[in-house]
């Protein structure tokens, strides 16, 4: 008994008998035994699957219509077919057909764990790819630190940076060579006096080397905190409390200049430190409120007591004037009855006498009749 089989144009039959390879059979019309099977496989799909594949790429037939490859555990290959990204494949066994579309296969090895490609864009654009690629930007102002199992490799400058996804374990830092800020906050800290107050300070820094600050402290920001703290305990630790607060602003260039010894190591510079508050206790603040209220006082009391003198000088002046000039008095005398008469309409006629003199006697009448 024979049965008819036909193969499209872009097919390839293979046909087996109890479950083993026969014979390929090419686009056309073909008769088989009855107890033969045929699977058809599809030319325009490229890539060869079947369930038999380890036996089948070794069939002498089949090797001339494939393009066979097998993947270690740290290879990877770009599939491009007709110049177009088709797959991306790992380890393993794989077949494609040599006809009729184009097929470039470009093998890499991810133990290399940087990837480089002419069309990247188009490569990191492909679904699925996240897969077997991991990426990220390295931004102008950032440098990174690539560690491989552990170990640092390389310095990533600015830029896209792009990695297989292997055995290998990939990690990273990334460090900021802009101006940061470590704001030391709260510090209680006891003066040269046994005074306890509490120090806000402000330091800014900016990384220099950036492999010391990658790799000397596990936290840069809290390594800069921890000797900034040290830095200030000493120079406050110095100073009285009226020395403290008569030139703050000492303290900040100090504290900076120790803690640029101290942060050698740490790849920084220290640019500027800064004292932004500093907070006395409770009690404390009442007693420097009363200083200072006693303060104003006396120098209220030293005001007033200058005013005091200042205006009795100036009588005396006043008085030594008059006596030397009699014309003065009378001009004083007019002056003050003009202030009295103010606003009246009363007509006087004095007699040679002065006009003092007229004017006590016109009060004395006044009282006598009253």
């Amino acid at each position: 008994m024979l049965k008819r089989i036909h193969i499209g144009k872009y097919e390839l039959g293979l046909v087996f008998k109890n479950r083993d390879f026969r014979q390929l059979l090419k686009p056309g019309n073909h008769w088989l035994g009855i107890n033969q099977s045929v699977d058809r496989a599809n030319l325009m799909e490229s890539q060869f699957k079947h369930r038999d594949l380890e036996v089948l790429v070794r069939e002498p037939e089949l090797q001339n219509h494939l393009k066979v490859f097998r993947l270690t555990e740290s290879e990877r290959a770009l599939i491009w077919v007709e110049n177009q990204l088709q797959d991306v494949v790992g380890p393993g066994l794989h077949a494609y057909w040599k006809g009729p579309k184009t097929v470039h296969v470009e093998v890499f090895d991810a133990d290399s764990y940087q990837f480089e490609h002419p069309k990247i864009n188009a490569i990191l654009a492909f679904p699925g790819i996240h897969t077997h690629l991991i990426w990220d930007t390295v931004q102008a102002h950032e440098r990174r630190l690539l560690f491989v199992n552990g170990s640092l490799e390389k310095v990533l400058d600015p830029g896209r940076h792009v990695f297989w996804r292997t055995t290998k374990q990939l990690d990273w830092t990334t460090l900021d060579l802009r101006d940061q800020i470590v704001d030391v906050a709260g510090q209680e800290i006891m003066t040269a006096d046994k005074v306890t107050l509490r120090i806000n300070l402000m330091v800014v820094y900016r990384i220099v080397d950036v492999l010391k600050a990658g790799t000397s402290v596990a936290d840069l920001g809290q390594a800069l905190y921890r000797e900034a703290q040290m830095a200030l305990r000493a120079a406050v630790g110095t100073r009285t409390l009226d020395a403290l607060l008569a030139n703050k602003d000492a303290v900040g260039p100090e504290v900076a200049k120790a803690l640029s010894v101290r942060v050698l190591d740490y790849g920084v510079n220290v640019l500027s430190v800064g004292v932004r508050d500093l907070i006395l206790p409770g009690d404390m603040k009442s007693l420097f409120n009363q200083v200072t209220e006693a303060q104003k006082a006396a120098e209220a009391n030293l005001i007033k007591r200058r005013e005091e003198t200042a205006a009795a000088r100036s009588q005396a002046n006043t008085a030594r004037l008059m006596a030397e000039n009699p014309h003065l008095i009378r001009m004083r005398e007019l002056e003050a009855i003009q202030e009295i008469l103010k606003g009246s309409k009363s007509t006087f006629i004095f007699s040679g006498t002065t006009i003092g003199n007229q004017l006590r006697d016109l009060i004395q009448l006044n009282e006598s009749e009253s």
